[in-house]
């Protein structure tokens, strides 16, 4: 059974290793008349891409929950950020390789919302990066809708190229 938490000591759980993950196509929304929808374009040749592990501390205006496996092991994090919105920001979220496609990803988003609620925040917020089309998918599935498109983040760096998509999900 996995058990989601809150991480308030642990370093090792808060830097969880990030693992590769396939880059097979790209989510192109669009915006008529108010509202989103989207795109897929498939790519004809499969990457790989793995994000630089980050080297978090504890600071606290962050919250932090873990996934942990019957054995005691953090084997997925999410990271929130309070900010001046009305939305907690989900900067992080990542799982295991191994634990994958398991539902642990909608575990821990659920107990997002749930700390967006408790804090009095009306939902969260996040950005998938539009060639990373599994997570994008993802946060659709897991009942996030797209509010917003930035196609100029990346310019002038080694992503150019690439976008952000801002999902959002209320709290229920």
């Amino acid at each position: 059974m996995i058990a989601i938490k809150q991480i308030s000591s642990n370093l090792n759980d808060i830097r969880l290793p990030n693992e590769p993950f396939k880059v097979w196509g790209r989510m192109v929304p669009s915006l008529q008349d108010g509202k989103w929808d989207y795109d897929i374009q498939k790519f004809q040749q499969v990457e790989t891409m793995c994000f630089p592990n980050e080297a978090y501390t504890f600071d606290k205006s962050k919250i932090y929950l873990g996934a942990y496996n019957e054995q005691g092991e953090c084997i997925g994090l999410a990271l929130l950020e309070k900010n001046s919105f009305n939305y907690l920001y989900l900067a992080d979220l990542k799982i295991n390789n191994a634990y994958r496609n398991k539902g642990i990803g909608k575990k821990l988003i659920s107990a997002c919302l749930k700390t967006a609620k408790q804090n009095k925040f009306s939902g969260v917020h996040t950005i998938g990066q539009d060639n990373n089309l599994s997570a994008c998918l993802f946060y659709l599935r897991a009942g996030f809708e797209i509010g917003g498109f930035d196609n100029h983040i990346y310019n002038g760096s080694s992503q150019a190229g690439k976008a952000d998509i801002h999902f959002y999900q209320n709290c229920k």
